[in-house]
């Protein structure tokens, strides 16, 4: 068994759920712009007429890629192309897919209406074999509705007015992710989830069929890594879902486990091989990793031993393309870029990223916080629309081991008033026990940066111009403590209510943000400004420097990876050219953590095995 990519498959949209065979559906597409919402009263569904202009998919109209580029507000558009039906057996269906399109999308396939999705971040399927007409030429249709003033759907960094201002960007509508075709049988696989449970060496299995068999089923599970057979295991399905566990021995003995277990240093990964037997089988190509999160003794755990996070924040916005990577090899040179620079992780910022990108981490080894975009007005609409896809988030990522913590809101965006208003305080920890509900296995962060209720981890925003002010903040403990209980740096409560701090780990989650000068005249947003490289040098030691040396801090994440838009303050320009040599700014993120002394990591180790009943 080898692990899928998007350089080894032909065509690979998410690599965790290979099928073969699919049909790539991105390319050309009639377009039409529908200002005066008109496309549903007129049938435009049925019409081949109105689509006076091609776009290129799955690039948003509003970027260069898309051949359109046009970014003012167009809050309905339209795409139509055809499709040449495969030839289906008796017991086969043929199912179309979509991995996002922004924000609500109905679908018809020959003038009939197949499926529609809410949620501009995650993916959506439906089967379209009753819509299909013979096995020649199929047309499908599909109608994208953007509302760039409603402020109550999740948008993340899309901006909603109708030019770039402060550190909101230009918006991506329609289609943004790939689409494709594939044949399946009438009884197939939907969802697979890994959960590996390092301590009783075993992987907690779960499987989703997209209806009720008939009769019970069998389903095996083949397990292989470094080119040898791992673990094997059938079972019988009376049921739509299944859980159960799968034995892995090798965990259990000390040598191979550490050749077996995912790290970034040694990203490992197992692949598997799912067969639905059938009167049609349907097999899919998954993997995931052998490893655990946690955390213990205020610091974070990987693995059940002490891991400093280094991680940068990642917009992962391209000139040219927007929230749309301009191709696969983009996205596997975003994560190299990263993990050049010196970083372990990303934060990927106001987003859900493509399941490539997520791959790529999950291959080369960085590890990922997944953020869910905000909404920015508080409502039960919000709430409905957030959680939601929230939901669906979750549902296709929680099996990447390269995602070690969620965070379902950021800087109180969509719960302003969450210091003083019960309803948003009790949204906000209804987040944070959903998520654990969906995920126990990893840490959540219920509002990243302040005004945290529950958490897992209590995480800190802090633009500090110098490392003097982070070391001021950060270096004494009980200074830090008392902070956390009152005002932080942004002139925000930081943990709300009388919530004891515990064991928790703190972690500096957004600082820096240093950008050039910038030019009179200039669209422009930052937090503090340097004159030249030698400047913007001394001052990246500095502030790395302060964090260092905190031995209350058990990770980082620096403000960002690359500029974007009027955002200038990445390390990389938004052509991903570094503004110092690589391996300056390397050398600068790797500085020793003083929160790492043997005597801490031991003690961390300890409390570890005792909560894990090896003690």
């Amino acid at each position: 068994m080898t692990i899928q990519s998007p350089v080894t498959a032909a065509f690979a949209p998410n690599p965790q759920f290979h099928r073969e065979g699919l049909a790539d559906l991105c390319g050309q597409w009639g377009f039409a712009f529908d200002d005066a919402d008109l496309g549903m009263l007129e049938s435009w569904w049925k019409r081949a007429d109105v689509f006076d202009r091609t776009i290129t998919v799955p690039y948003p109209p509003e970027s260069k890629l898309s051949g359109i580029g046009v970014s003012g507000f167009h809050p309905v558009i339209w795409y139509r192309r055809t499709f040449v039906s495969p030839k289906l057996g008796r017991d086969e269906r043929l199912v179309l897919h979509f991995g996002a399109v922004d924000y609500a999308a109905s679908v018809w396939v020959n003038g009939q209406c197949v499926a529609t999705h809410r949620g501009g971040h995650v993916p959506f399927s439906t089967d379209v074999t009753g819509a299909l007409s013979g096995e020649g030429e199929q047309t499908v249709v599909v109608r994208a509705e953007d509302q760039p003033l409603d402020v109550r759907i999740p948008r993340g960094k899309q901006d909603w007015l109708e030019e770039p201002h402060a550190i909101w960007y230009h918006r991506t509508s329609g289609i943004w992710q790939p689409v494709w075709l594939s044949v399946v049988p009438a009884l197939h696989l939907t969802d697979i989830h890994f959960t590996p449970d390092l301590v009783n060496a075993r992987v907690r299995c779960e499987v989703r069929l997209n209806a009720m068999p008939s009769r019970p089923v069998r389903l095996t599970m083949k397990f292989g890594a470094k080119g040898k057979p791992l673990a094997e295991q059938s079972v019988m399905l009376a049921d739509s879902e299944l859980r159960f566990d799968i034995s892995i021995p090798q965990i259990e003995h000390g040598t191979y486990r550490d050749h077996l277990l995912w790290t970034p240093e040694k990203p490992n990964l197992v692949a598997a091989e799912i067969i639905l037997e059938g009167e049609t089988p349907d097999r899919v190509e998954s993997y995931f990793g052998l490893r655990s999160v946690g955390i213990g003794n205020r610091l974070f755990l990987l693995n059940e031993h002490p891991y400093y996070l280094r991680m940068v924040l990642g917009q992962n916005y391209w000139p040219e393309s927007h929230l749309a990577a301009p191709g696969p090899d983009a996205l596997r040179k975003e994560v190299e870029l990263i993990k050049s620079m010196g970083f372990n992780g990303v934060r990927i910022h106001q987003k859900i990223e493509d399941p490539r990108f997520l791959h790529w981490c999950d291959v080369l080894g960085l590890l990922v916080w997944e953020e869910m975009p905000s909404a920015y007005a508080f409502s039960s609409s919000m709430m409905e629309r957030l959680s939601q896809e929230w939901m669906e988030a979750i549902r296709r990522d929680r099996s990447h081991p390269c995602i070690v913590a969620w965070v379902p809101l950021n800087e109180s965006w969509g719960v302003s008033h969450i210091a003083v208003r019960e309803d948003q305080a009790h949204f906000a920890s209804a987040l944070y026990h959903m998520t654990k509900a969906l995920d126990p296995s990893r840490p959540a962060i219920s509002n990243d940066g302040w005004e945290l209720v529950e958490s897992d981890i209590w995480s800190v925003h802090d633009y500090a111009p110098d490392g003097e002010g982070l070391s001021s903040r950060f270096h004494d403990r009980e200074g830090m403590e008392a902070m956390l209980k009152g005002m932080g740096p942004a002139r925000r409560r930081l943990v709300l209510g009388e919530r004891e701090l515990g064991d928790r780990p703190v972690m500096l989650t957004e600082f820096g943000g240093l950008s050039y000068m910038p030019k009179q005249g200039d669209n422009w947003h930052g937090y503090s400004t340097v004159s030249d490289p030698q400047e913007f040098e001394t001052r990246l030691r500095d502030l790395f420097s302060a964090i260092a040396a905190s031995s209350n801090l058990a990770g980082y994440c620096y403000t960002q990876v690359t500029d974007t838009e009027q955002e200038a303050n990445g390390l990389l320009t938004a052509a991903r050219v570094p503004k110092l040599p690589l391996e300056t700014i390397r050398d600068i993120t790797t500085m020793p953590a003083a929160i790492m002394p043997q005597e801490k990591i031991d003690n961390a180790r300890r409390q570890a095995r005792k909560a894990a009943g090896h003690e």
